[in-house]
């Protein structure tokens, strides 16, 4: 189990997160709810270690056992499909590519550039990067924007089965519907509804 306690972060006057706490189950998928806005990224951003609370702590998993998906892809033109999961995976694994590119429907596209894949198909690759990643925590912003739902509803079935929990962030009715569990937000200060 993970553990968010107590989590505080404000910007200047603003209250992001105050006093906020969540539990994250050691397996399958929980996504977060919410109007855009109240919380949610800052949440992930805290777990990633990118943003430093004013006070609380996350007992469980540490920043450098955490990958996240971002909400903008964040692809590097000049790389091809394969070449940025290689750039990630340990050296004794690149032999995954192939297995992430199916886990993301990306089978093929192994020597395709960024500018020649489809905006669906630029956010699948950037989720099959950040899985490229051993870590004990994926959390994922927005991991189907541009991904059409029948798609998205069998790489989120995939994603249920791997061997660490899955936070993620979605707007999305059917995938909220198709998650272990999800957590319904409000904010900010972020809340439990």
């Amino acid at each position: 189990m993970i553990f968010c306690k107590d989590l505080t972060v404000s910007f200047g006057d603003r209250a992001v997160l105050d006093r906020f706490s969540l539990q994250i189950p050691d397996t399958g998928v929980t996504a977060l709810s919410g109007p855009s806005g109240c919380g949610k990224t800052t949440l992930l951003r805290v777990l990633a270690g990118l943003e430093r609370p004013q006070s609380g702590a996350v007992e469980g998993a540490t920043p450098r056992e955490t990958a996240i998906l971002f909400q903008d892809d964040r692809l590097l033109p000049w790389r091809t499909a394969g070449q940025h999961l290689t750039d990630v995976l340990p050296g004794e694994q690149r032999g995954r590519v192939p297995e992430l590119l199916a886990l993301a429907e990306l089978e093929g596209e192994e020597n395709t550039r960024p500018a020649a894949l489809s905006g669906g198909m630029g956010r699948r690759l950037a989720l099959a990067r950040c899985l490229a990643l051993p870590a004990r925590l994926y959390l994922l912003d927005e991991p189907f924007a541009g991904v059409d739902l029948a798609r998205a509803l069998r790489i989120l079935e995939r994603l249920r089965a791997l061997p660490a929990p899955v936070l993620l962030v979605s707007h999305e009715p059917a995938v909220l519907d198709h998650a272990d569990r999800v957590v319904e937000l409000d904010g900010p200060p972020l809340k439990h509804i």
